[in-house]
């Protein structure tokens, strides 16, 4: 078996790489480098049979330099520090390159959600609040829902942090449910941001989108409305989804040679994006192993799951028709796989552009909460097309202006940005 990699490495080694390209100072890379602040802590939970458990909580402020750090809250069996690290990172770059006015942080739980009742969930999202209330807020760190999290414990973390405050802030906390501050057209955002992307990278390519076909890693939020997307915007046909299944322990690819049908995947699909096989299979689905979404013949791979699961060691089973990679999770593709699809001409559309929508959206939800005006989903969805699609232009623009590979691409323009920043509230 490979080795894991370790996320927060191979986000140094991916700004390492283009730092060099761009010749940028070395005060300029040590300070972009690691992360600004960083907090580790306890958090005690009272659960259901009365017994107290401890949990190990993070929050990861990489740099503030644009606006206040912004970023999900992981919980997850293996969540680390440096998993945090890596993903506070690349919010930074995601929010300069879809020119939002936020930076990066990041937060997590080390924990299985799904092990936990409803009261114990509450009760650990009220204690990740009180541990780091002091260092959060709507003008310094608003964290979001990311994985094993929901827009339900987004409400919970408000209100706790409305308590201590002693004033309603529906800003401090985004991706909330709609009615409790949330904004609309926020659970499909990042799904929706990742097919704008495909549509633009098309455009590009030009490539007649209708007919075209898809395989996306996982069914989370993200994979749900990319393949809803992909069809529906696109008139595209997504083949094959893969999903981890929590029973077993490993994951399976869900395949349907004729299209999959994403509303009847949904509704065997439980909160935690495992799809019931059974069910799957009695309707006439495939069920495959999990790695098999990657071996497809189709258009458009979308990992849509977690990072580092594209490598050396199994990028030679892309299938040569491949013609664009959409990043929709987080760091998927490792640096020396980026060298084979670079050799073989796969247009990628890096993560922290691909799946800039979500984090985009959330800004809309902060706007929002601070107007206490709320758009229609049209409106919303309207605008997230126009930054979406402006972002895209930017990075496709450096990327040919300069012959560089589009993920150096969208660093440049990412980097450059937060540097202007620092120089300009004088920092450097």
């Amino acid at each position: 078996m490979a080795e894991e990699k370790n996320p927060f490495e191979m986000a140094q080694a991916q700004f390492d790489h283009v730092a060099e390209q761009m010749n940028l100072e070395p005060s300029v890379r040590n300070m972009l480098r690691w992360p600004m602040r960083e907090f580790r802590f306890q958090i005690p939970v009272r659960m259901d049979d009365g017994s107290i458990e401890v949990f190990f909580g993070f929050r990861v402020q990489h740099n503030d330099a644009r606006g206040p750090a912004k970023g999900g809250i992981r919980f997850a069996a293996n969540e680390t520090l440096d998993t945090v690290r890596a993903l506070a990172t690349w919010m930074t770059w995601k929010c300069a390159v879809a020119d939002i006015p936020l930076g990066g942080g990041k937060g997590g739980v080390v924990v299985d959600p799904a092990s936990l009742t409803t009261g114990e969930k509450e009760r650990l999202c009220r204690g990740w609040i009180d541990a780091v209330w002091k260092v959060i807020g709507p003008r310094n760190d608003v964290p979001a829902p990311d994985v094993g999290t929901t827009p339900q414990m987004m409400g919970w973390m408000m209100d706790e942090y409305s308590k201590l405050k002693g004033e309603y802030t529906p800003g401090v906390i985004t991706g909330k449910p709609v009615g409790s501050g949330g904004s609309l057209g926020r659970t499909a955002a990042t799904g929706f941001g990742v097919v704008i992307h495909i549509r633009e990278a098309m455009k590009h390519l030009k490539m007649p989108s209708a007919g075209k076909t898809a395989s996306i890693q996982g069914f989370g939020n993200v994979a749900q409305y990319a393949a809803i997307n992909f069809i529906e915007m696109l008139q595209g046909k997504v083949i094959s989804v893969s999903s981890w299944d929590r029973t077993d322990r490993c994951a399976y690819t869900f395949t349907k040679e004729d299209g999959i049908d994403p509303y009847f995947l949904q509704s065997i699909t439980d909160q935690y994006g495992t799809i019931d096989k059974e069910e799957a299979a009695a309707a006439g689905y495939k069920v495959e192993d999990g790695d098999a979404w990657l071996k497809k013949d189709v258009d458009v791979l979308i990992p849509a799951a977690r990072e580092g699961v594209i490598t050396e060691d199994n990028v030679e089973q892309i299938s040569e028709q491949v013609a664009i990679l959409a990043e929709g999770a987080n760091g998927p593709t490792t640096l020396e796989a980026d060298a084979v699809l670079k050799k073989r001409g796969v247009f990628l559309i890096p993560d922290f552009l691909c799946n800039s929508g979500g984090v985009t959206c959330s800004y809309f939800e902060q706007v929002q909460n601070d107007m206490n005006y709320y758009w229609s989903e049209e409106e919303v969805l309207s605008k997230l097309d126009q930054k979406m699609s402006k972002a895209f232009k930017a990075v496709l623009q450096m990327s040919l202006e300069k012959n560089l590979f589009m993920r150096d691409a969208a660093y440049w323009v990412a980097i450059a940005s937060v540097e202007r920043a620092m120089r300009l509230r004088g920092w450097l």
